[in-house]
């Protein structure tokens, strides 16, 4: 799977910016957590680039850049969770999960609608 980091305010910026013409997807991940990195290896097995072609999707090691997991939280509202999946269409927030909850299929099936 080829991430792209996630690492600045400008790389949030960007995000909503892509969002009104494809879905993107930002997954958070607490890279001294090991459910966090179970949910990340269980979801990187599962992606398949020809069905999410259309796809975008960020990586953001929150330990490294807790300032932008922050303003994620404040500038989508959503609660802070770790590990954490969203997908963001029209620069807003449509789908989000944690931990076990973390499911390509689900993932896939909301950047389809």
């Amino acid at each position: 799977m080829n991430w792209i980091k996630l690492s600045t305010y400008e790389d949030l910026d960007r995000i909503k910016e892509e969002s009104k013409s494809q879905p993107v997807v930002i997954f958070k991940h607490s890279t001294r957590c090991s459910i966090s990195s179970m949910a990340l290896n269980r979801l990187e097995r599962s992606w398949s680039p020809e069905e999410m072609t259309e796809v975008k999707a960020y990586y953001l090691d929150l330990i490294s850049y807790r300032d932008i997991s922050n303003q994620i939280s404040s500038e989508f509202n959503i609660r802070h969770e770790s590990p954490q999946v969203l997908i963001v269409k029209n620069g807003e927030v449509i789908y989000d999960n944690s931990h076990m909850g973390i499911n390509y299929d689900d993932i896939k099936e909301a950047t389809k609608s």
